[in-house]
């Protein structure tokens, strides 16, 4: 599973704080403690505070370039900063995101291109998020028809099925499921398949068990990767073993520590 710590998100308080005051070591210790933690990649969003969000990317690309050569997800929905951010990434960047409308990926695929950088599809449109799995499945193809136009590798295309909060939108749960099982029919090979997890926990009581219950569902409808908090450690068990018993680990009796040393 490929984990991308989602905790480096202006919409925290700790990092909102830190990007006003120009704090580096709020950002640098968040970075160490999730790569420390099992993170592969590390989310990057100045979130809706800052005057000039250009600058905050920057400077948080760069602060965060100075304590890891992690690849970094680029999270915004601004082709410019999008652009900024990717200029600035030490290693193989992420465009997060797209979504299925052709004008955005006729921008941001060649912007995937430019900078050898993988990108994240979501399955959406104008119309806004399909409530069934085919209705995503159709976007997710017209991602992969454009991606291949485009010569991008499909190890470099991640599709997201947009999982929803359980508490708004229960019957979505089921359906993205199907999406990811369904993304794997598409071409051969298959895109990768991706979630950003917390969304399906939003305002419920118990976050970090629907978390990690749905993380374990995922993973073995053959989820490929997840935006997460890997500081979560019960969520980071769940995944670790959800991959054990599903034949992608080979079994030991101290398997999560072997996991981690790997």
């Amino acid at each position: 599973m490929f984990i991308i710590g989602e905790r480096i998100n202006g919409m925290f308080k700790d990092v909102a704080k830190a990007i006003k005051e120009g704090d580096k070591a709020i950002i640098q210790d968040l970075a160490r403690q999730q790569m420390e933690a099992g993170a592969d990649a590390l989310d990057v969003n100045v979130g809706p505070a800052p005057e000039e969000p250009l600058r905050a990317m920057e400077w948080l690309v760069t602060t965060i370039g100075e304590v890891t050569d992690a690849p970094l997800a680029i999270d915004t929905t601004k082709f410019e900063i999008m652009e900024s951010g990717l200029k600035l990434c030490k290693s193989k960047g992420i465009i997060n995101s797209t979504s299925g409308d052709k004008e955005k990926l006729d921008r941001l695929l060649p912007l995937a291109r430019k900078y050898n950088a993988s990108i994240i599809g979501l399955t959406m449109n104008k119309s806004g998020i399909p409530q069934d799995a085919q209705s995503r499945a159709e976007i997710a193809a017209q991602i992969v028809t454009s991606a291949q136009e485009q010569g991008l590798a499909m190890s470099d295309l991640y599709i997201d099925a947009v999982i929803l909060p359980v508490n708004v939108a229960q019957d979505h749960s089921r359906e993205v499921l199907e999406t990811i099982r369904q993304c794997k029919l598409l071409c051969d090979p298959p895109p990768r398949t991706i979630l950003g997890l917390s969304n399906v926990s939003q305002k419920t009581l118990d976050r970090s068990l629907v978390n990690r219950t749905y993380l374990a569902m995922a993973v073995a409808s053959g989820l490929d990767a997840a935006i997460v908090d890997p500081l979560d450690k019960d969520l980071m068990n769940s995944m670790i073993t959800a991959e054990l018993l599903m034949g992608k680990q080979i079994y030991c009796d101290n398997y999560l520590q072997a996991y981690r040393k790997k």
